[in-house]
């Protein structure tokens, strides 16, 4: 178990060297390029798609 967390802080760490490294511009970048993607119409009808068949699952399954 000890083994684990330190792996995860690790990880944490070095996540946060490199995402500081890259600093604001980049954030902005990456930012800019998920919302295009979120946003796009074509994600929008897979994520109405994926919203109707979990409420579909849920009917079947409760």
């Amino acid at each position: 178990m000890r083994f684990k967390t330190l792996i995860v802080l690790a990880v944490i760490a070095v996540a946060y060297v490199l995402g500081a490294r890259a600093g604001r511009e980049r954030y902005e970048q990456i930012a800019g390029a998920l919302t295009s993607f979120w946003n796009d119409p074509e994600m929008q009808k897979a994520r109405k798609k994926a919203k109707k068949e979990a409420q579909r699952a849920r009917k079947r399954f409760s």
